[in-house]
Formats: C-alpha cells, structure tokens, sequence
C-alpha cells in the first residue's frame, strides 16, 4: 500500500489550500482514512477522519474550517482547508486504516501571519 500526499505549500492566514492523498494497492472506499498533521515539537494529531461509512470527524480546532472528502473514482482523499491560520502550520499526513495502518510521506503546510 501507498499513499502519496500533495498540496501543502505556503500561505497566508485567512488563505485555503487542499491537500490531496492517492492511495495504491489499496481501495479507499474500504478503508478508514485520516488526515494527521505534527507541528515541529508536539506530537501527531489526528486532524480529519473519515470513516467507510461516510461518518467524517474533525478536531475541535479546525470545525467549521477543514472538510474531509473522498473521490473513489480517483482512489483519492482530499483535505480542504479555509480560514487557515498560523498555528495550522505543520506536516500534514494521511493514513489508511485503523489496524493494519499505513502512512503517507506528509506534505508541509506553513501558515504566515
């Protein structure tokens, strides 16, 4: 299994970007899929999920911000991301699964004020 992240790169606050994971060898539409992000310092937290069934869960910090979709078509996750904001500034990462689970090689988001 492989997953190829892309998207990040820099932006002001306020700005958007999204971010994009194709998955290999492996069909999104049966796997959990999360989006993870770790700012220099801290550890990795979860940022969006979504679950086979469609069900999405978002941290607290980015409700109303991020949206977390599928096009299974493409065998692709996005993450879109408005209203960003410095401290969003991290390495954003995607993950299949929740057992057996596999890590995309992250993609940098810096947030300027």
């Amino acid at each position: 299994v492989q997953l190829q992240a892309s998207g990040g790169g820099l932006v002001q606050a306020g700005g958007s970007l999204r971010l994009s994971c194709t998955a290999s060898r492996t069909s999104i539409r049966s796997s959990y899929m999360g989006w993870y992000r770790q700012a220099p310092g801290k550890q990795r937290e979860l940022v969006a999920s979504l679950g086979t069934g469609g069900n999405t869960h978002y941290a607290d910090s980015v409700k109303g911000r991020f949206t977390i979709s599928r096009d299974n078509a493409k065998n692709t996750v996005y993450l879109q991301m408005n209203s960003l904001k410095p401290e969003d500034t991290a390495v954003y990462y995607c993950r299949a699964g929740l057992y057996r689970i596999y890590w995309g090689q992250g993609t940098l988001v810096t947030v300027s004020s």
